[in-house]
């Protein structure tokens, strides 16, 4: 156990230290729209959603109404639909750590576990301080960025293309491990499409068809096959 714990740990420092400064953004600013600190990680736990946690405290100063709220969480995170049906949850064996790894589902974890090759199997104890780590960064760098807020100028510029550019690395990661160039190619045509043809639901409506697409090659062989595209195969 001790070294699936190591590899975890390995696996997830560079993750862990790409979302301080989003943790210190947030921090920054729960404080200067009136909460009180400790605010930061009651948000942080009780919702650990990352982009929703940001539009909740907008919709709490707001006065949002349940439903509208509940719907627009819903569509924020309706990705993580798409993430439970592959993520290896099964590879827990105690229900515990099945709850909290279901609780913990985050971009970054899903990012990282399905980033390793196919043949190799990512233990209970492994995912499990991935997804600890990764929270554990989110949750403390919320609270020193809540601490620090009198002091930190609001209008600070960049913070948020961290998590950007944290994406983009964990993409090349696993594209390294897979280089089908189907894949991020279509996920681009349903990007682009997703953008002309509902300008207004482009993350859902992108995800929702690269999902079916990736449906079909799985349970058609023949469609799969003629779909990839590597470097010197054609």
């Amino acid at each position: 156990m001790r070294e699936e714990i190591l590899k975890g740990l390995k696996d997830t420092a560079p993750v862990a230290l790409g979302l301080v400064p989003l943790g210190l953004a947030f921090g920054i600013l729960i404080v200067q729209t009136g909460y009180d600190w400790w605010w930061a990680p009651i948000f942080s736990t009780v919702i650990y959603a990352g982009s929703m946690e940001f539009l909740a405290i907008n919709m709490v100063t707001a006065g949002t109404s349940a439903i509208a709220s509940l719907v627009t969480g819903f569509m924020v995170n309706f990705r993580h639909i798409f993430y439970g049906l592959t993520f290896p949850r099964d590879n827990i064996h105690s229900r515990l750590g099945r709850a909290y790894a279901t609780y913990a589902l985050t971009d970054e974890a899903y990012a990282i576990v399905s980033s390793k090759p196919k043949d190799e199997e990512v233990s209970g104890p492994h995912i499990l301080t991935i997804q600890g780590l990764i929270q554990s960064s989110w949750v403390c760098s919320g609270i020193v960025g809540a601490l620090a807020g009198q002091v930190i100028p609001a209008d600070i510029k960049g913070l948020e293309f961290a998590l950007v550019a944290l994406f983009v690395v964990l993409t090349m990661d696993a594209f390294q491990n897979n280089k089908d160039y189907s894949l991020p190619l279509s996920a681009a045509v349903c990007g682009i499409l997703s953008a002309v043809l509902f300008p207004g639901q482009v993350l859902m409506v992108a995800l929702a068809a690269y999902f079916l697409l990736l449906l079909m090659r799985h349970f058609s062989p023949r469609l799969d096959t003629a779909m990839i595209l590597r470097r010197g195969e054609r």
